[in-house]
């Protein structure tokens, strides 16, 4: 985001264009530790003071590393293929006016707007595991927005280092197109996934695909680092579209459009939600105690009057200590209501508006993590497979990560409402 001296020269006293944002799966409205400068959960992406922009100029063709070398060093933008020791095409890139790029990954270079690390399942980071074994490459991706309505927003692979250049060593896949032109993929891939029927109620999961360094449209390899490419798909693009998911090989990013943000439920609307949960009063059957949800600021800690779940019946309790089946099984709990047999959780507001599909009430809870939204947005991300690993998909929680199970991945919750 800018600071106001900036925004003022977008538009004088108006509001920067926004093109839509960028929010990480797996964190509930805030990372962990709290967000901190270009390390968040959600990245807002407004146009620039001044394009930054670059377009393809001129190609090269080298046989030595140091001509590389100085050609890439000219403070131009350039992308290096490495086809043999003794050969590397150089594409050297130029200004271009229409277009502002910002640049996604793990490295907390300059060049890099928005520092993304490992989602761990159930939020649970450690600093030290992600640096060590991070899968994300440093410079991941690029997205680039036009400076004129429709405000188009386009996805390629790899981002340009602190030398403005991109470098694919002989190991990675590339290949010169039957145009002439070279292209390639970074070793574990950016893959995109556009939602059939944009990201609304009627919303159904898309084809994950891999997308070029040069923004090219690709089915996926066998493995995330596979050397063989998969087929180009010749009637789909790089445009994203508002829900849009883009995996980093260790983190899954959801896009945003402006426009679909301006009709999504805001944190406001949410807040509204719980208050009006709360003022129902629900009860516990059992105690008949009054449960409420904990206030957004306290999403983390489980509070006394807080509703815990059986997520195989959806029957809401408060917490209590009897119903284990087993010793072995910890949270397996046998629901004095109906006697079934399931786990049994705290429950957790979905906090993170981004990923509301629409504006309803909190009514289902995914299994087994027990975060809460509204039926038609459980319902989506419950069938959406979702990069794991190098070569796994499954559904996963977006506020948690967590991976889901059960019968349907969610359950409709039945609440008590007071006696009195």
């Amino acid at each position: 985001m800018f600071s106001p001296s900036q925004e003022e020269h977008c538009a004088p006293n108006k509001e920067p264009v926004k093109y839509g944002e960028l929010v990480v799966l797996g964190y509930n409205g805030s990372l962990p530790n709290g967000d901190r400068g270009r390390r968040k959960s959600r990245f807002a992406l407004y146009k620039r003071p001044k394009a930054n922009g670059v377009k393809p100029s001129s190609v090269h063709v080298i046989s030595t590393p140091q001509a590389s070398k100085a050609i890439s060093s000219k403070g131009q933008h350039s992308i290096s293929y490495t086809l043999s020791r003794n050969q590397t095409v150089v594409v050297e890139y130029t200004h271009d006016k229409d277009t502002d790029m910002f640049q996604v990954g793990r490295s907390t270079e300059s060049p890099i707007d928005f520092v993304v690390t490992d989602t761990i399942s159930g939020s649970q980071n450690n600093d030290e595991t992600q640096i060590t074994q991070s899968t994300i490459s440093r410079f991941a991706c690029r997205i680039v927005c036009d400076r004129s309505p429709p405000y188009t927003a386009r996805i390629f692979a790899a981002g340009f280092d602190s030398s403005k250049n991109i470098f694919l060593g002989e190991k990675a896949a590339k290949w010169k197109n039957p145009d002439g032109h070279m292209d390639g993929l970074t070793t574990n891939g950016v893959l995109v996934m556009h939602p059939k029927g944009g990201f609304t109620e009627e919303s159904k999961p898309g084809v994950w695909r891999e997308i070029s360094v040069c923004g090219e449209v690709y089915t996926l390899r066998e493995t995330r680092s596979a050397q063989q490419r998969g087929k180009l798909v010749e009637n789909e693009t790089n445009v994203l579209q508002d829900g849009s998911l883009i995996d980093l090989c260790g983190a899954t990013l959801l896009w945003r459009t402006a426009d679909g943000l301006f009709h999504a439920p805001t944190q406001k609307h949410i807040e509204a939600l719980r208050q009006e949960i709360n003022a129902a009063r629900p009860q516990c059957p059992v105690g008949l105690n009054t449960l409420a949800f904990p206030s957004i600021n306290r999403k983390d800690v489980v509070e006394e009057k807080q509703p815990w779940a059986y997520l195989s019946c959806g029957h809401v309790h408060g917490y209590h200590n009897w119903g284990h089946r087993s010793d072995t099984e910890a949270n397996e709990r046998e629901c004095p209501m109906c006697r079934t047999v399931g786990p049994y959780v705290p429950l957790w507001l979905g906090c993170e508006a981004g990923f509301y599909v629409d504006a309803g009430p909190p009514t289902h809870a995914f299994t087994p993590c027990g975060h809460v939204c509204s039926e038609k947005s459980a319902k989506y991300w419950s069938q959406i497979p979702l990069p794991h690993g190098t070569h796994a998909f499954h559904a996963a929680c977006p506020f948690c990560a967590t991976q889901l199970s059960g019968e349907h991945n969610c359950v409709k919750l039945i609440f008590q409402g007071p006696i009195d």
